[in-house]
C-alpha cells in the first residue's frame, strides 16, 4: 500500500532543496554527504528518503527546479509586452533578483553541472539556451546602432549575462545597492559605457 503523503509535503521537500543548496554550495556537492543533509535539516537519513531516492535527485532538482524558474519568469516579463527599453530592464531586474535569491542555487548550478546525468545536462542546457535566446532579443531591441548580429548575438548576450551571474562572489544587498539597483547601473554601463562620446564634452 502506498504511502500517505502529508499535507506540509511541498513544503517540507521545498525545505529540503533549499538547505542542500546552501550545504553544497558551502562544501561541494561531491564532499557533502546524506548524513550531512539530514543534520543540516534537522531529520535522519530515512525520512530524507522519503522525499528523495538519492542525494543526485535533489541536485538534479534544484539545478532543474532553478532554471526552468528563471526561463518561465523571463517568459512573463516577456507576455507583458513592454517597450524595449522598459523589457530589458524588467529582464535584468528579475535576473538580478533571482540571482540574489538563490545564491546558493547559482553556486551549485556553476560548480555541480558536471555531476548532473548526460540527460539531463542536455535538458537543462536546452532552458539555458533559450534563456540567453531571450536576453539576446532584448538587448537586439534597443540596438540602434544594429551591432548586434545573428552571429555575434548570442557573445553578447553572454556577456551581459556575465555581469549578473556571477555577482554570487562579491554582491551584498545590505551593502547599500539593491539588487535592482545594480541591474539598471548593468544595463547602463553596457549600454552606453563609461567614457564620453567622441565630440560631446
Amino acid at each position: 500500500m502506498a504511502r500517505t503523503q502529508s499535507k506540509l509535503y511541498p513544503e517540507i521537500r521545498e525545505n529540503i532543496m533549499r538547505t542542500a543548496a546552501r550545504l553544497f554550495a558551502e562544501k561541494s556537492f561531491a564532499s557533502a554527504t546524506i548524513m550531512d543533509l539530514a543534520e543540516a535539516c534537522q531529520s535522519s537519513r530515512g525520512a530524507l528518503y522519503h522525499y528523495f531516492e538519492s542525494k543526485e535527485e535533489i541536485l538534479e532538482c534544484i539545478l532543474s527546479e532553478h532554471v526552468n524558474t528563471m526561463l518561465s519568469e523571463l517568459q512573463k516579463i516577456g507576455e507583458e509586452r513592454l517597450e524595449p527599453m522598459a523589457h530589458l530592464r524588467a529582464l535584468t531586474r528579475r535576473i538580478m533578483e533571482m540571482n540574489v535569491e538563490n545564491k546558493s542555487e547559482q553556486i551549485v548550478l556553476l560548480n555541480d553541472w558536471n555531476q548532473l546525468s548526460s540527460a539531463l545536462q542536455t535538458e537543462i542546457a536546452s532552458s539555458q539556451r533559450k534563456i540567453v535566446a531571450i536576453v539576446r532579443d532584448a538587448l537586439t531591441r534597443v540596438d540602434g546602432a544594429r551591432r548586434i548580429t545573428p552571429s555575434n548575438g548570442s557573445a553578447y548576450a553572454m556577456m551581459f549575462m556575465g555581469t549578473l551571474n556571477y555577482t554570487y562572489t562579491w554582491f551584498d544587498p545590505k551593502a547599500g545597492l539593491s539588487a535592482e539597483r545594480y541591474a539598471d547601473l548593468a544595463v547602463d554601463i553596457f549600454l552606453r559605457g563609461l567614457a564620453p562620446t567622441p565630440g560631446v564634452a
